[in-house]
């Protein structure tokens, strides 16, 4: 299982059963859930008093304990619909930021066996992209890989099946988001919620200011007036949204870089060769490659399918449990 932040998905017997948005509706005099996953995101902001829609993680990390374990609960039963996936006493390998605490490590645990897990295995989040990319990671060998998902970022040099140097920073998706919604409402004066920030990163999203031929047309966005609440249309170009996520993309630049630092340089020598893969929701964004590529002078490659590196990796370790480092 990778429990995201933005999106959770299951993986049994080598494939995908479960691609659901992190989010879960609750009533709020009973606290027992009306929805989870899509159904619950198509709730979101959009919810009268007696219900909330709550995204039970925030920047990698369980914020909501009980909404955390109800998520994981209906995302398990949404799985085993009109199939026998999980025995009563399910194996369950889970991804997780390597920059977790002790604290942060027993939630995602806790949570886990509450909804079902007889044996929780916990990976770190880098280690199961690199060995969902296809990465040898128990070779004697530097790879590096830079997983950028919706509440961190994970930075990992990995040899011989351990984490020789790694950066784990809270900033990501949901950051860059939140960078376009203050942009909207700086600039443009224009209110703009999360989802339609997440439709215009989607949409003219970059990191760069040039993209040539890979320009997307200019996103029409609506909203309300900051001040007259009056109905707006403004178009954005992604050259302006490029501005706006500047300081955020610099700062997961400054990570890697920090992370090189502390790689011992056989290891280096190895990255330089190999280059450093791309996982995650941002590793899609336009140009970001080539950004890191010409900052940092090593080649950046994204990975094959980014989105489920890291569940693939957890599907492969759960097959190879005696080959890999968990915590149990």
């Amino acid at each position: 299982m990778d429990l995201g932040t933005a999106n959770t998905i299951i993986i049994s017997d080598g494939k995908i059963v479960v691609d659901e948005p992190s989010v879960v509706a609750l009533d709020r005099q009973t606290e027992k859930m009306i929805a989870v996953g899509e159904k619950a995101k198509l709730m979101h902001e959009k919810v009268h008093s007696d219900i909330r829609t709550i995204r039970p993680l925030r920047d990698g990390v369980i914020a909501d304990f009980n909404a955390c374990e109800q998520m994981i609960r209906g995302l398990i039963r949404m799985a085993q619909t009109g199939r026998h996936l999980f025995t009563p006493s399910m194996r369950m390998v889970i991804g997780v930021p390597s920059g977790s605490t002790e604290v942060e490590l027993r939630a995602v645990r806790d949570s886990a066996e509450h909804a079902g897990g007889h044996e929780v295995y916990l990976i770190y989040e880098p280690m199961a992209a690199a060995i969902g990319c296809g990465l040898d990671v128990l070779a004697p060998e530097g790879n590096m890989i830079v997983d950028i998902g919706g509440g961190s970022t994970e930075i990992a040099v990995i040899s011989l099946g351990g984490i020789v140097a790694d950066q784990s920073l809270r900033i990501a998706g949901d950051e860059l988001t939140r960078d376009i919604q203050d942009y909207m409402s700086r600039q443009h004066n224009v209110k703009v919620s999360e989802r339609m920030a997440e439709r215009i990163k989607i949409n003219v999203g970059s990191a760069l200011t040039e993209l040539g031929e890979q320009a997307p047309a200019d996103y029409i966005v609506h909203g309300p007036n900051r001040i007259t609440a009056l109905p707006m249309e403004v178009p954005v170009c992604y050259q302006e949204i490029a501005h706006c996520l500047e300081k955020t993309i610099a700062k997961i630049e400054t990570a890697v870089l920090a992370a090189l630092e502390e790689t011992p340089p056989e290891l280096y020598a190895d990255i330089v060769k190999n280059g450093i893969y791309l996982t995650g929701g941002g590793a899609l964004l336009r140009g970001l490659d080539r950004r890191l590529t010409d900052k940092i002078s090593i080649p950046f490659h994204i990975a094959e399918d980014p989105l489920h590196s890291v569940v693939h990796g957890t599907g492969v370790a759960l097959k190879n449990l005696k080959k890999f480092h968990f915590f149990k």
